[in-house]
């Protein structure tokens, strides 16, 4: 990619507030900086919202929200449609965008281009599918309807680390049921969402549905929204600290909440398992995203009697991915998102060896320039270091080991968290024990990458609740109504 189409793509993108189908500065006229972590320059800058905006963004959704709620099914479905086939058709322009703002590999943010669209293929199906159910009553005296209906005015909170498909992810099922919504995506990345506005308004999303609000001062500008009375959703992906803060906000108005935080996934790969599978599965859910996802494997627990040989080989395939800006050709791994994130991955990964950890490839920052860490295998990890019990977000991979089944299982749940789990077993009764026993919302059978647009998306435990995806997603933004019929 060149200049040129750098400059292109981000200039093509609205960057004020978008509240009510209109684009707008924000009311103070502060602006935000949006940095490159990989030359740690400024790209642009976009509107920095104040208690005001979002509160006018308040406003655009409630009085949108009855005529949305009254749009046909098959009509709302139709936009979600229409969207999908527009981002499919500038996939390369958006992927450009994110790797500017996030830094991931544009051969990972098209694919995110293409995970996050089937998001809105998905819903767009599902919006005509709500239903409810009419039965007789035991007594034959009286008719039970129950109907869905949408939960209302929705607030929406997405993360940096993929900032489109953690909001299509939202925006989708909430199109689909017929809520309105205000969604505010993290301040290192807000251009992937200004230009999914842009998508949506295009493809016939009516003034107000949706809403952008830009902000440097989440905490200032959202909690006024959450204790107002007239939301009745929140959704949030992003860490667990934030997201108890925001359920303690949101327990004033008793709001309908979705939570998708934090996780620390363990990958267990037993004695009978396949290791070239193994190692595969490994690199896909260690290196997806740099390590920066809430899915990727953040233990690895594997057998005494392959652990040696699966460090080995996981670290010779960790060391020979190459480590650059992600717009240039032959890149595998791109920068952190900034230099706290990377400094606490120093900083893990230092604690880690001062507890006996040996690193066998990688092991500290790289570059003179951008948010780089290299790709590490840290090897006899005790389980008592910090790397196993804080979400890493990064291209870091330490590996204990276990001698049971058992032992497996109880290194696995040492965690408060619950999002995922990975285990590589060729013994289907074994897979299906460890299945049960994880205690995880989601568990990976012989493959790194579990998320699907067809699948439920979720955690237990400290990792939240509530599913996005699947049929079970769109029912997060739906009430049930009972009406008793006397004859």
């Amino acid at each position: 990619m060149t200049q040129q189409d750098e400059r292109r793509v981000v200039e093509s993108v609205q960057r004020g507030l978008f509240i009510g189908g209109e684009w707008r500065a924000a009311s103070g006229g502060a602006e935000l900086d949006v940095i490159d972590p990989s030359t740690e320059e400024v790209l642009t800058s976009v509107a920095d919202a104040t208690v005001d905006d979002g509160r006018a963004a308040l406003d655009a959704a409630v009085a949108a929200q009855a005529s949305w709620a009254a749009t046909a099914p098959r009509e709302r479905g139709e936009i979600l449609r229409a969207a999908f086939e527009k981002i499919t058709e500038r996939a390369e322009d958006l992927a450009l965008l994110m790797t500017l703002e996030m830094g991931k590999p544009l051969k990972e943010a098209m694919a995110e281009i293409t995970y996050g669209a089937e998001f809105f293929r998905w819903f767009s199906e599902e919006a005509v599918r709500i239903a409810g159910r009419w039965s007789t009553s035991p007594n034959g005296a009286t008719r039970l309807l129950t109907m869905k209906q949408p939960v209302g005015p929705a607030l929406m909170i997405t993360p940096w680390n993929f900032p489109l498909a953690m909001g299509t992810r939202k925006i989708g099922p909430a199109v689909a049921a017929g809520c309105a919504m205000i969604v505010k995506p993290a301040s290192q990345t807000p251009l992937s969402m200004l230009a999914l506005a842009q998508i949506l308004t295009e493809s016939g999303l009516p003034d107000g549905v949706l809403n952008v609000v830009t902000t440097s001062h989440t905490g200032d500008v959202m909690e006024p929204l959450i204790r107002d009375p007239r939301l009745r959703k929140l959704t949030f992906t992003g860490s667990t600290p934030v997201g108890r803060k925001l359920v303690e906000q949101s327990a004033e108005g008793l709001l309908r909440v979705s939570m998708e935080l934090g996780g620390n996934a363990p990958f267990l790969v037993f004695g009978d398992a396949d290791l070239d599978k193994a190692v595969d599965g490994a690199m896909l859910a260690k290196m997806r995203n740099i390590g920066e996802a809430c899915t990727a494997a953040n233990r690895f627990i594997v057998h005494e009697s392959v652990a040696d040989e699966f460090s080995q080989r996981l670290a010779e395939r960790m060391g020979a991915l190459t480590v650059g800006r992600g717009t240039e050709d032959g890149v595998d791994v791109g920068p952190l998102i900034d230099d706290k994130q990377r400094d606490k991955v120093a900083e893990l990964v230092q604690d880690a060896i001062d507890h006996g950890g040996r690193v066998l490839t990688g092991g500290g920052p790289t570059g003179d320039k951008g948010f780089y860490y290299s790709p590490t295998v840290l090897a006899d990890v005790p389980s008592d270091a910090r790397v196993f019990d804080e979400e890493i977000f990064g291209p870091v991979a330490p590996v204990t080991s276990f001698s049971t089944d058992d032992e497996a299982l109880t290194l696995a749940n040492d965690t408060e968290y619950g999002l995922v789990a990975y285990a590589f077993t060729t013994d289907l009764s074994r897979a299906l024990r460890v299945s049960e026993g994880l205690e995880t919302g989601m568990v990976g059978i012989n493959q790194g990458v579990v998320s699907n647009p067809a699948a439920p998306f979720g955690g237990v435990k400290a990792s939240g609740f509530g599913r996005e995806g699947g049929a079970e997603g769109i029912e997060e933004y739906l009430e049930t109504k009972y009406v008793g019929i006397a004859l």
